[in-house]
């Protein structure tokens, strides 16, 4: 069984509410490529993932690509790796989400995670989220501080920093956001419950998020 050590730890009635459930991530770089693969490896069987960019050298420390998949794109290379390494079948979009086709992309789903590195593409995660009313995490990163905020109390951060692509990043941060969304996410499944948090790197803080 693959997802034994879960299913003795989350029960068999949760596994198959997470193999159920249908989730779209926005972003397959640091944060969304390893969500992606932490909800697949977790036990989630319905998962889309949406990313317009193409695999870099400088992506391989903190995102799960190998250098023989430089210049793919970077959602049909983890659907792929994933469906051979877990026989799950995810939903690679190489498109650039915005407002016009937010409702192609993103329907159907009952939650969001919102990785994305830009203003522009966030701002259309929340908007496309509040009209509709689906449920949707966002997930970020800023020199060794992150956050996991739910969509009601998140605030798209200034587009002042969008354009810069030579920024410091620890790959222990993105992981420990990792960990931390995946929780989130797992237990609002479970209970409905939604948390936010707030973390940093230098003191190893995990701290519910303050609105």
């Amino acid at each position: 069984m693959v997802f034994f050590h879960e299913q003795l730890h989350r029960t068999p009635t949760l596994m198959a509410k997470l193999k159920d459930f249908p989730v779209t991530i926005c972003g397959a770089g640091a944060l969304g490529a390893n969500i992606t693969e932490n909800l697949a490896r977790s036990g989630f069987g319905k998962l889309k993932v949406i990313d317009r960019d193409r695999i870099e050298e400088r992506n391989l420390s903190t995102q799960p690509y190998y250098r023989s998949e430089i210049g793919a794109y970077k959602a049909k290379i983890l659907a792929n790796n994933l469906y051979r390494a877990l026989a799950v079948a995810i939903d690679g979009q190489t498109k650039e989400l915005m407002p016009e086709n937010a409702d192609r992309l993103l329907g159907g789903s009952a939650l969001i995670i919102d990785t994305f590195d830009n203003s522009a593409a966030r701002g259309a995660v929340k908007d496309y989220c509040a009209s509709t009313q689906i449920h949707c995490l966002h997930v970020g990163l800023g020199g060794d501080y992150a956050e996991v905020i739910w969509n009601e109390i998140y605030r798209v951060p200034s587009p002042v920093n969008d354009d810069i692509c030579d920024y410091p990043l620890a790959r222990n941060l993105v992981m420990l956001a990792v960990a931390v969304a995946g929780e989130a996410i797992v237990k609002f499944i479970a209970t409905g419950e939604r948390q936010s948090f707030t973390l940093t790197l230098g003191d190893f803080a995990i701290q519910p998020f303050a609105a």
